[in-house]
């Protein structure tokens, strides 16, 4: 039973890694954590942050000229304000994660403020995961992401995550110029279209969105020094019971357009509150054996705001 234990865990957290950029985009969760000792990650402190120093001639920390030109394959960013009924400060997401009925371990999202970030209004978004005590005995999880989002427009500035799972670990810090039409990692500078998510931003992004059954979206999501196109659709309605209660849903699938990004080759499933919260009460991922399955365990709403 142990090594069958051990075995579906380690399908779970390998599984769970190939599909984070958008399990987590929608689960949010797989992405981030921080311990039980402290923060892994840098905390990000606006406007003087990882990313330079805001300066009223030149608000970028390096010199605009010498980036690659404007990729003309994508629309000029123009302002796009957005009118979000979903989510504010305060909203926090609480979720257990597992294989098939076993617990694997605890995820929540978060919240807790906004702040200015290159003279823009941002919601500071921050995600977290661990693995349980019994399953961190033979292969750990301490996983931490966060994201800063424009709070008018609903795409990342900024974003930063830390993996710690077993002994694999990741890091990587992404800045976003929508203006500009590039990211920026630590080790590329990548042409991107003007409204690009993270893999955090994505979720909410897509919660301000009026979805109905048989839309289908189509939003453009950076991972991994790279532009993917990934397409939603909304198949049905439905009503289920999870731990946090009764709602009403719509279902949501995610497909992702680029061969090797999601290299399982199971059907992921996301149930949206079927409201102008259009919060994720259910994910479910089928993998060889069995299904990676995040469930709502508590939740808190936030306080609505225009910025």
């Amino acid at each position: 039973m142990t090594d069958r234990i051990r075995r579906g865990s380690q399908r779970w957290l390998c599984t769970g890694r190939r599909a984070v950029v958008f399990i987590a985009g929608w689960l949010i969760i797989l992405l981030g954590a921080i311990p039980a000792g402290g923060q892994i990650g840098p905390a990000l402190n606006a406007p003087n942050d990882s990313s330079g120093v805001v300066d009223t001639v030149n608000p970028y920390p390096f010199d605009p000229a010498l980036l690659p030109a404007f990729d003309t394959t994508y629309a000029p960013y123009q302002f796009r304000p957005i009118d979000n009924l979903a989510f504010g400060v305060g909203e926090t997401l609480k979720f257990a994660i597992g294989w098939e009925k076993i617990v694997a371990g605890h995820a929540d999202v978060t919240i807790p403020e906004v702040v200015d970030y290159r003279g823009r209004t941002c919601f500071r978004v921050r995600s977290t995961a661990r693995s349980t005590r019994f399953f961190s005995t033979f292969f750990k999880v301490e996983d931490w992401a966060e994201s800063l989002i424009d709070a008018r427009e609903i795409f990342p500035l900024h974003f930063e995550k830390y993996l710690r799972e077993g002994k694999y670990t990741s890091d990587q810090i992404v800045d976003f110029y929508p203006e500009l039409g590039v990211a920026m990692t630590r080790k590329d500078t990548v042409a991107t279209p003007p409204y690009v998510q993270d893999a955090l931003s994505l979720m909410y992004y897509v919660r301000t969105l009026p979805l109905k059954v048989g839309d289908t979206v189509r939003v453009s999501n950076f991972s991994k020094d790279q532009t993917y196109e990934l397409e939603v659709r909304v198949t049905k309605r439905e009503r289920i019971q999870v731990k946090a209660g009764t709602f009403n849903t719509i279902v949501v699938e995610p497909l992702l357009q680029a061969a090797g990004l999601f290299k399982h080759k199971g059907r992921l499933k996301v149930w949206l509150t079927d409201d102008r919260l259009k919060m994720p009460v259910l994910m479910k991922s089928k993998v060889i054996v069995g299904s990676i399955i995040a469930e709502l365990e508590e939740y808190k709403l936030g306080r609505l705001a225009r910025y």
